[in-house]
């Protein structure tokens, strides 16, 4: 597919030197104790750009204040307001500090010092108004297409995901990182039997064997756990095992070279664009539950790398938005694009019929990346969806070869 020349996009500057395309006031609370008084804080808003995050869990966990540290400063998120019940073992205090340093107004409410629920309500909104006011005088300033991050994701998938949808996101991550941008994809556990083929394709040799151990660790995860990545109602939409659904998301990511590899809240190397692996297996033992096959899980790992927007590609349909960054909806199904067009973004489907050819839909994706980075919403935007959910997860850091200084060959490898 011809990249040509992208447009202009239309950015809000932050501080550390990156650009977000919306201009989010983010709700966070930081245990669930303090969920129902983020959330009626977040109703008084439903439409404007205010949108409802957090961490229900009250013992400590280093994963969940990344992930919180990186969402609350995420280039999409122009202030935020922390809710606290107060005595809760999330560390508040530097996530404020993180908060502050990144140059975004930020503020803590601490229930049971506020005086409760109501006091704290009213508290909040008052401060959300504020804040609001203050970025209302903030106009948008030119972007360009190599200071994205684009992340991809898949739910809902059926036997037509990897004939449509996934190879058309696959096109247009190729004309995207062309140009400069950086592109996200995932997950480790849906991509087992695909390993020979990024190790090949990784910048290094160092960065090869790197993702081959993130890949090991995958499947002795969902081996322990005595499941995979695989849903009954992917079978129902006739996948039949797991190495051909692998194979239809691996088709995402496209033909380019893969720059790195990032486990959730790393955000690739600015400026250098490329293509990353995103690794969501937990490090560490196996234990129950971590992995959370849930594609808002997953969404929200994305988003903490940074990611400006999501392609979601989806067979059976899903409805998901997410909160801080806008999803966009690739169908693969044209019998579910029909059925559901009022939440499908791209008709995908429109290849298996001969309506249009894997390089046009790419261009389409590409075509509708560059509205939305000009403030048009995304159809879940539209429909106000904002879901998001944060649970229990350790990682250890990268290392220097996840993240190579040195590209031996360049970025856009032969199909």
């Amino acid at each position: 597919m011809s990249t040509g020349t992208f447009p202009a996009l239309r950015g809000y500057p932050r501080a550390d030197g990156r650009k977000g395309i919306r201009n989010v006031v983010v709700v966070g609370y930081l245990v669930e104790c303090a969920h129902h008084v983020a959330r009626h804080i977040t109703s008084r808003f439903t439409d404007r750009e205010v949108h409802l995050i957090g961490f229900p869990g009250c013992y400590p966990n280093a994963y969940a204040e990344k992930m919180m540290q990186r969402l609350c400063t995420h280039p999409n998120v122009g202030a935020a307001l922390l809710v606290s019940l107060g005595c809760e073992s999330m560390n508040k205090s530097w996530l404020e500090q993180q908060i502050a340093a990144s140059g975004r107004p930020v503020h803590t409410l601490t229930i049971q010092k506020t005086g409760g629920t109501k006091k704290t309500i009213a508290a909040g909104v008052e401060w959300v108004q504020w804040a609001l006011d203050e970025l209302g005088g903030m106009e948008p300033v030119p972007m360009g297409v190599d200071e994205l991050v684009i992340g991809t994701t898949c739910g809902g998938s059926d036997g037509t995901s990897g004939l449509t949808a996934n190879p058309a996101v696959g096109r247009a991550f190729d004309a995207l990182i062309a140009a400069g941008a950086a592109c996200v994809f995932e997950e480790t556990g849906e991509l087992i039997g695909c390993e020979p083929h990024m190790v090949q394709r990784a910048v290094t040799p160092e960065l090869g064997g790197e993702i081959m151990r993130s890949m090991e660790k995958a499947a002795r995860y969902y081996a322990t756990l005595g499941y995979g990545s695989f849903a009954v109602g992917n079978s129902d939409g006739g996948l039949t095992t797991i190495e051909e659904k692998s194979l239809g998301a691996y088709a995402k990511s496209g033909a380019s070279a893969i720059s790195g590899l990032v486990k959730p809240g790393d955000v690739p190397p600015s400026g250098k664009g490329g293509l990353y692996l995103l690794d969501v297996v937990p490090d560490g033992e196996v234990r129950f539950g971590f992995p959370n096959i849930n594609d808002n899980a997953e969404l929200a790992e994305l988003i903490a790398c940074g990611a400006h927007l999501i392609l979601f590609t989806t067979g059976r349909g899903s409805v998901v938005g997410s909160a801080i960054s806008p999803v966009i909806k690739v169908c693969a199904n044209p019998e579910t694009y029909r059925a559901m067009q009022d939440d499908m973004d791209i008709d995908a489907g429109s290849i298996l019929e001969g309506r249009a050819t894997l390089e046009e839909v790419g261009r389409e994706i590409c075509d509708r990346v560059v509205a939305i980075g000009n403030q048009v919403q995304s159809k879940s935007e539209e429909l106000g969806h904002q879901e998001f959910i944060l649970t229990y997860k350790s990682f250890e850091p990268i290392g220097p070869a996840c993240l190579p200084v040195s590209m031996p060959f360049s970025i856009g490898a032969v199909r």
